[in-house]
């Protein structure tokens, strides 16, 4: 990509696509397409082919999506799928139609199947059933990285992907029932951190109570290392891409982690030291675990030359910092 490329970030408004956004400007690409969703609908058909008509974009970071966390999963599964694959499909085509050079279209781990062999390599996809909690959404997403390597075998497009693990950081969505488990961590401690405060704290007995056993393990990936990783991937000469990411049978997509895990207690307990809550923490076996664990391969992005920086209690100090100054506008 040159400096002044013409480069689309659907949905740059997000987690995802504001980190690309802040890493892009950064490195100092000054020609970026941000709209809102107010301003470019992609579930609209017809909208979408207007804009690529209009703007011609050269490259396109694809990370607009529907997502959240178990509860939302549950509760909103034919919006997860539907949503999803009418956004990749009208992105993906119209990147075709109109010619764009590169396209890196954002996945996620929850794509490999429930009993995946640990650490999940990029072999794992479609060797199993997938994890019933997040099925939809998955299944969306799997969709997304074979149109994209459909596109690829029929069209000679350069359309490639990346499986991110679980991304937390500046940008969060903090809602207190359709959030991602750290998100969620992080606003329930510092409320119960703001209870301690007004209360008196002898007889205070307040608790955070954690859904699950608190046993299943998570990886967990700063938002800005993941962009970090996208651009690296957006930024490969053609021969590597070509050879690595373009040559069928090959997956066209790289995982995206830090190659290390932790217990959900572990997660808890490191969130409650960051926000200081000082208070009781509690796991409720009745509510579910999800899977396991989902600790991803990450040897395939190394050997291509990336990984990750940021340490988890590095990033959870960051991102905590970032909701005390949001805290207003997150918490509405």
């Amino acid at each position: 990509m040159e400096k002044q490329s013409k480069i689309f970030v659907a949905g740059a408004r997000g987690l995802v696509g504001s980190a690309i956004v802040r890493r892009l400007q950064a490195d100092g690409y000054t020609n970026l397409l941000t709209p809102e969703s107010g301003e470019l609908d992609l579930t609209d058909q017809r909208s979408v082919v207007d804009f690529f008509s209009a703007e011609q974009p050269e490259y396109v970071f694809l990370a607009a999506a529907k997502v959240g966390g178990i509860h939302a999963n549950n509760t909103y599964p034919a919006d997860f799928i539907h949503i999803n694959l009418v956004i990749q499909t009208n992105v993906i085509d119209q990147a075709y139609r109109c010619g764009v050079k590169r396209l890196l279209f954002l996945g996620s781990s929850c794509i490999y199947p429930k009993d995946a062999a640990q650490p999940m390599s990029e072999g794992a996809l479609l060797t199993g059933p997938l994890e019933p909690t997040n099925e939809p959404y998955a299944l969306a997403k799997i969709a997304g990285l074979k149109m994209c390597e459909a596109y690829n075998r029929q069209y000679g497009t350069q359309f490639v992907a990346v499986m991110p693990t679980n991304l937390y950081g500046p940008g969060d969505n903090f809602h207190p029932e359709n959030s991602h488990v750290l998100p969620a961590l992080i606003r329930r401690f510092h409320e119960a951190k703001l209870r301690q405060v007004r209360s008196d704290p002898s007889r205070n007995k307040d608790k955070v109570v954690v859904w699950g056993t608190g046993t299943p393990m998570r990886e967990f990936l700063y938002v800005d290392d993941m962009a970090d990783g996208c651009v690296f991937v957006m930024e490969l000469d053609d021969e590597t891409l070509c050879r690595e990411m373009l040559s069928y049978p090959k997956p066209c997509f790289a995982n995206l982690g830090t190659g290390i895990d932790v217990t959900i207690r572990e997660l808890a307990e490191t969130v409650k030291e960051v926000v200081g809550y000082e208070g009781a923490l509690e796991f409720d076996p009745s509510k579910p675990d999800g899977t396991m664990r989902k600790l991803l391969d990450v040897s395939r992005a190394r050997a291509l030359g990336w990984q990750a920086k940021v340490s988890l209690r590095e990033g959870l100090e960051k991102t905590y910092r970032w909701f005390l100054k949001n805290e207003d506008s997150v918490r509405k």
